[in-house]
């Protein structure tokens, strides 16, 4: 028994209040180390006749990434506090595991307990329940569509005329998305997710000059309500795009700081250093010279940024905000911040930028969610670069799995690609049937799955500025065949809830040897089989579920089987995927 790889804490994803009541709690032992796990719990206030009140249930692996399994139970105290410890056997060997350590017989004295003091129902995860089901669509304005040529800025260049550069101005707007919101009506697409449209010198504004006006080229306040109308009228939420964490060399207190220095009241807005010369140093996102960092620890940089937040939200009823450089603003004005938005509308959806572990900003007082790139990259290694095997795959989807606690993933904004990085079919090197299968696990997997605009027509484009090409609107030049896959796959997820966030997933099979992935979605309704053949050879492989006298619906064919024997198979190509639904 490894003692040493036995973890727990009571926080973060080992332990926390669940919205039903109940409390969850994860415990982590040394794959294929321990043999069973009982948890002892009770109130530490309950007596019966001199004698604590305690109760022992047993824990189940909910899943293990290779080094680690990882044990899993949801515990409904008769009160709403908990003192808990572990009993760990391994063989014939047992210890007990308690916050003060471990030993090697079970005790009562329950101060050495795990604690979880009380059930708060503030200190529950909570986010707005419409995210579930929504299908994001991220736009990047001056690049989707010219709905109105009069407000193009000079030197705006032809439609598509040319290779995008950092900064060509192409004319995109506004009105462009509001004339083609019955394509995204079509597509399945639920939410829009626009980058920034606040006043800005550069194409892509995350400079931004003035928070509280529209910038002329995409259109004004008035354009925007009646965008954010629209959307709402055929059932589209709308999340804008907030730059906090600094903003552009063209911000009035910013200049007014250039130009008064140690005089400027807006100096301490800024992490300034003003030389006895009167020269002046600034940090800056990045080493990006021309965006300031504002100092969000500021009082008056404080109550103005929320201002701002509060403000698009009452002025034009936007939906979300989506929080640019979110991991290098100080955790206080989030949590400010957080509170500010949800008095006015508690179904406002925040997404931080968080590229990494995000555990500090989703414990329920700051964040909805993250752009959650590690969930993208782990796609990426396995579907596009070759760079996992299956079972690799699944080790560390299982990790992640393990990362959070379990009602952070439903709510996770699960994009592929995005403004900052390659188009997707180029991280496939132009591959479009890996495309196709990443867009399968995508759309099957929890969490709210967001598409960058184009993708779905098989659009191509190296880094930033190239993956920022404009939209193709003329039909025989977009990819049909990847458009109609992308709307029946987006149907199907919308007409079958288990394969979104009303299903628990769970992987079956996972070969290093066929590179084959076989997982299932499954509530107390419905159980659907996924089956992704990532090899470059045809395979035949038998269905890891008992199945004899069950109805088996090929979802992606539109066939019905009967099943008459337990062992059933499929045959799929290279590359192949088969989507089972089985009643």
């Amino acid at each position: 028994m490894q003692k040493e790889a036995i973890y727990h804490r009571s926080r973060d994803q080992y332990a926390y209040p669940n919205f039903d009541g109940t409390f969850h709690i994860q415990l982590r032992t040394k794959a294929q180390d321990i043999s069973s796990v009982t948890v002892v719990y009770g109130d530490p206030f309950e007596f019966h006749e001199s004698n604590w009140v305690h109760t022992t249930k047993e824990m189940s692996i909910s899943g293990s990434d290779g080094f680690f399994d990882y044990w899993f139970i949801s515990i409904s105290p008769p009160q709403q506090r908990l003192r808990y410890a572990f009993h760990i056997k391994s063989g014939n060997k047992e210890l007990f595991f308690t916050e003060k350590g471990i030993y090697e017989t079970v005790h009562e004295d329950f101060s050495a307990y795990f604690c979880l003091p009380y059930f708060h129902q503030s200190d529950v995860f909570a986010a707005p329940d419409w995210v579930e089901n929504t299908v994001w669509y991220q736009i990047f304005p001056d690049r989707f569509a010219n709905g109105n040529v009069h407000n193009d800025p000079e030197g705006t260049l032809p439609w598509n005329s040319t290779e995008p550069t950092p900064t060509t101005l192409f004319g995109g707007d506004l009105e462009g998305v509001i004339e083609h919101l019955d394509y995204l009506v079509e597509l399945g697409i639920t939410g829009i997710y626009f980058t920034p449209i606040f006043k800005a010198h550069s194409n892509h504004k995350y400079d931004t000059i003035d928070y509280f006006e529209i910038d002329p080229q995409f259109g004004d306040k008035k354009i925007l309500k009646r965008l954010v109308t629209s959307c709402h009228d055929k059932g589209i939420k709308v999340m804008l795009d907030a730059v906090f964490n600094h903003c552009g060399k063209n911000f009035p207190p910013f200049l007014d700081v250039l130009r008064n220095g140690q005089n400027s009241p807006y100096k301490d807005w800024f992490h300034v250093s003003i030389k006895e010369s009167g020269e002046i140093h600034y940090e800056t996102f990045s080493f990006e010279r021309s965006m300031p960092k504002l100092n969000t620890q500021h009082p008056e940089v404080k109550k103005y940024l929320i201002e701002v937040g509060q403000y698009w939200i009452k002025e034009c009823h936007i939906d979300g905000w989506r929080l640019d450089v979110a991991n290098e603003i100080d955790h206080q004005f989030w949590r400010d911040f957080r509170h500010a938005i949800k008095s006015i509308n508690k179904d406002v959806y925040l997404v931080g930028e968080v590229w990494h572990d995000a555990m500090p900003w989703l414990e329920g007082d700051m964040f909805d969610a993250v752009m959650n790139y590690p969930f993208s990259n782990l796609l990426h290694r396995f579907f596009a670069y070759d760079d996992l095997n299956a079972k690799q795959f699944s080790d560390e989807l299982q990790r992640y799995l393990h990362q959070y606690p379990q009602p952070v993933y439903q709510f996770s904004f699960n994009m592929v690609g995005s403004h900052d990085t390659p188009r997707i079919l180029n991280l496939a090197r132009m591959n479009k049937q890996r495309v196709k299968l990443l867009s399968v696990f995508q759309f099957s997997f929890y969490g709210s799955p967001s598409i960058y605009y184009g993708d779905e027509i098989g659009l191509s484009g190296e880094q930033d500025p190239g993956c920022r090409g404009c939209m193709v609107w003329h039909e025989d030049q977009q990819d049909s065949d990847m458009l109609s896959f992308m709307k029946k796959l987006i149907k199907l997820r919308n007409s079958y809830p288990v394969l979104a966030n009303d299903g628990a997933f769970s992987i079956l099979m996972a070969d290093e040897s066929t590179n084959v992935l076989c997982y299932q979605r499954e509530n107390n309704k419905q159980l659907v089989l996924i089956i992704i053949n990532l090899s470059s050879q045809k395979q035949t492989l038998p269905l890891p579920v008992k199945l004899k006298d069950r109805t088996i619906h090929d979802l992606w064919n539109e066939e019905e089987y009967a099943a008459h024997s337990n062992e059933l198979s499929v045959t799929l190509n290279a590359n192949e995927f088969a989507l089972l639904l089985i009643e």
